[in-house]
C-alpha cells in the first residue's frame, strides 16, 4: 500500500503528514516539495522548521538506547531481516522500530552479532548494464517471481524505469491469472491516476489482460508508442530493471522464506501434497504480503546512491518519482478516465480468493479455529 497520507479523505492532519514524512527519513527541502506536489499545501522552510520543533521532530540530538537497538537488531536477525545489509538495516530500525541511531553504529552491531553475513555481503558484487529512461512513468518492467511458486506463494511485481520506484508487489497463489495480474496493474492505475507510455514485460499468458488494458487506455494518444506499441514484449532476461530488482528481493526478504519452508519440507512437517500446501497458503499468505508491503515502503524511500551511470539518477525512488523536475526530468504519466478504469476491470480483471487458497478449505480451516478458540 501507498504510505502518502490520504489528505483528500481527511484521515490525517496536516502536522500528522509532515510527522509522517518526517519519520520515514525525509529531509525538510523534500517534505516541503512533497506537501506541494503531492497535498497541495504550501508551507515555506521555515515555518516546516518551526512545525517540526513543535512536534518534538529533531534528528541526531539523541541516541536510542544501544541496548534497544541490540535487541531489535537481534530479533531482525532471527527473520528475513537477517539478509539485510548495514544501510538497509539502518532504514528498518528508524522506519519501523522507531529507533534513532548512526549507520556506524549498525554496521558495527550487525559486525558482531552477524560476522558470517556481513562477509557473505562483502563478497557479493553485482555487474550493472547501462539503462536508460527519460522520466517517471515513461517505461514500467512487470515480471513475475517464482522462487516460492514451490511452496505455493507466486509474487508479481512493477517497477518504474527511471525512479526505480516498486508499483506494485503482490503474492497470490498463482501468477498464470491474467485477470488476477491485471487487478494488480489496475489498482495501480487507480492510485496514480495515469498509466505509463509504456510497459514492457514477457510474453507469458499472465500478461494478455495487461496488455490488452494497456492498448485500450493507449487507444487515442498521438504520441509514438500509443495503441499497439504501448506493450512491449520481451524476453525475461532482456527486463533487466525488474530482473535486478528480483535480486534485491531475494537479498532482503525471499531467501529467508525459501530456507524456513525447505526446513518444514526437510523436517518432514510439510509435504508436497494438496492440503499441506493449502494450509501453508491458509497461515503465511498474509504474512508475506505483509513483509512484502514492508519492503516496498523501505525500497521506495531508501536512498539510491550515485553510479557511473549518468542515464540513472541517484536519490530516494519517491522523490525521483513525485519530483522528477529536481533532476531535471518530466513527468510521463497518462491520465486515465476512471470510467474506463471501471470498465477494464468489470471485463478482464479480478481479485484472487482471500489468503489465495480455495474457498471450501479457508472455510473448513476458519471452523476449526473457532472450535480450537483460536482467532481467525
Amino acid at each position: 500500500p501507498d504510505y502518502l497520507p490520504a489528505i483528500s479523505d481527511n484521515t490525517l492532519s496536516r502536522d500528522e503528514v509532515i510527522k509522517t514524512y518526517f519519520n520515514l527519513g525525509f529531509k525538510a527541502q523534500e517534505i516541503v516539495l512533497f506537501l506541494v506536489s503531492v497535498h497541495g499545501i504550501r508551507v515555506s522552510l521555515r515555518h516546516l522548521k518551526r512545525i517540526l520543533k513543535r512536534l518534538g521532530c529533531r534528528r541526531r540530538r539523541f541516541q536510542s538506547n544501544l541496548d534497544e537497538i541490540v535487541g531489535v537488531v537481534e530479533e531482525e536477525l532471527r527473520g528475513s531481516g537477517s539478509l539485510l545489509g548495514y544501510r538497509a538495516m539502518h532504514q528498518r530500525l528508524i522506519n519501523h522500530h522507531g529507533l534513532v541511531t548512526t549507520r556506524e553504529v549498525v554496521r558495527q552491531v550487525l559486525k558482531i552479532f552477524d560476522p558470517e553475513g556481513v562477509e557473505h555481503r562483502s563478497r557479493h558484487r553485482l555487474r550493472r548494464r547501462v539503462y536508460r529512461s527519460k522520466g517517471p512513468n515513461y517505461l514500467w518492467h512487470i515480471d513475475g517471481y517464482d522462487k516460492l511458486k514451490p511452496f505455493g506463494f507466486c509474487v508479481h511485481g512493477a517497477i518504474d524505469g527511471f525512479s526505480r520506484r516498486i508499483l506494485w508487489l503482490e503474492v497470490s497463489s498463482s501468477n498464470s491469472d491474467p485477470r488476477v495480474v491485471a487487478q494488480y496493474y489496475l489498482d495501480c492505475v487507480k492510485q496514480l491516476g495515469a498509466t505509463a507510455r509504456i510497459i514492457r514485460g514477457d510474453r507469458g499468458t499472465e500478461n494478455v489482460n495487461l496488455a490488452a488494458i494497456q492498448r485500450f487506455f493507449r487507444r487515442s494518444s498521438n504520441d509514438d508508442f500509443s495503441g499497439e506499441k504501448s506493450f512491449m514484449y520481451g524476453k525475461s532476461t532482456s527486463n533487466q530493471r525488474i530482473e535486478a530488482w528480483w535480486g534485491r528481493l531475494r537479498q532482503g526478504c525471499a531467501d529467508w522464506w525459501i530456507e524456513f519452508f525447505k526446513n518444514l519440507r526437510d523436517s518432514g512437517l510439510y509435504n508436497d501434497d494438496v492440503i499441506h500446501r493449502e494450509c501453508l497458503k491458509f497461515c503465511f499468505m498474509d504474512l508475506i504480503q505483509s513483509e512484502l508491503h514492508r519492503v516496498v515502503l523501505e525500497w521506495n524511500v531508501h536512498r539510491i546512491r550515485p553510479s557511473t551511470n549518468l542515464e540513472s539518477p541517484s536519490g530516494k525512488p519517491d522523490i525521483l518519482y513525485f519530483l522528477p523536475e529536481l533532476t531535471g526530468a518530466q513527468y510521463y504519466g497518462i491520465p486515465i478516465d476512471m470510467d474506463e478504469i471501471e470498465i477494464a476491470e468489470f471485463m478482464c480483471a479480478e481479485r484472487q480468493q482471500a489468503k489465495g487458497c480455495c474457498p471450501a478449505f479457508k472455510g473448513l480451516a476458519e471452523m476449526i479455529m473457532e472450535d480450537e478458540g483460536l482467532d481467525v
